[in-house]
């Protein structure tokens, strides 16, 4: 069986001037539908790097990314794109919100950068599972930080991805909204999406299937 999710070998390095960071040294990893994995390590241990990797935002200097068995590494930008917006959700630490549209405008641009042909379920209902339902029509500055993460959660999931990428989703929350996103990453899972977390939190390692330990760009657990 194919995993939703499969990373063989990856490597990515940066220069600056002289110096070379090797930010990843071989990463390889498999995340099946189903399971909520955690990635954790240190800062600068390569979590970032490699969920960027992961979700076709940055191009790895070796190894490859699979999407459902669909190669996502190693091609044009475009593909690239369209590939993440049809099957991979990303939640970014800082929101993947536009500021001058609403919430509910926010989750239909997502909708229509997929160009899906199924039909997906109303926005209205999918707010209402994340508990902001009633902010469908306010822009980002209006809304909590609890608020701001659920609905770039919406974002993420508005088009029922078979993967889902998480960049510490609760750095910035207060204990009662961080537990609310884990346990809505950790239902999206159970729904059947493949979910990666990074982070340092230890409920989140908790709520997860496994950890994968990093360090120095290199799997270590």
């Amino acid at each position: 069986m194919t995993a939703a999710l499969e990373a063989r070998d990856l490597y990515r390095f940066y220069h600056a001037g002289d110096d070379e960071t090797l930010a990843l040294r071989g990463v390889s990893l498999e995340v099946d539908a189903g399971e909520l994995v955690a990635v954790m390590g240190p800062s600068g241990s390569g979590k970032s790097t490699l969920l960027a990797c992961l979700a076709g935002l940055d191009e790895p200097d070796g190894g490859m990314v699979r999407i459902d068995g669909e190669p996502l590494s190693r091609r044009t930008e475009e593909t690239r794109a369209a590939l993440r917006a049809r099957s991979i959700g990303v939640l970014f630490q800082n929101g993947n919100l536009l500021d001058h549209l609403t919430v509910a405008e926010n989750v239909h641009v997502a909708r229509r950068l997929a160009r899906k042909v199924r039909t997906l379920r109303p926005v209205a209902d999918l707010l209402g599972d994340l508990g902001i339902g009633e902010r469908a029509h306010s822009r980002p500055s209006r809304l909590s930080g609890g608020e701001l993460a659920r609905a770039g959660l919406a974002v993420a999931v508005a088009n029922d991805p078979s993967v889902v990428l998480a960049d510490e989703p609760t750095g910035e929350l207060d204990h009662a909204t961080a537990s609310r996103v884990i346990a809505l990453l950790r239902a999206r899972a159970d729904d059947g999406a493949a979910v990666v977390v990074v982070s340092h939190s230890a409920e989140i390692a908790s709520a997860s299937d496994r950890v994968i330990a990093l360090h120095d760009g290199r799997v270590t657990v």
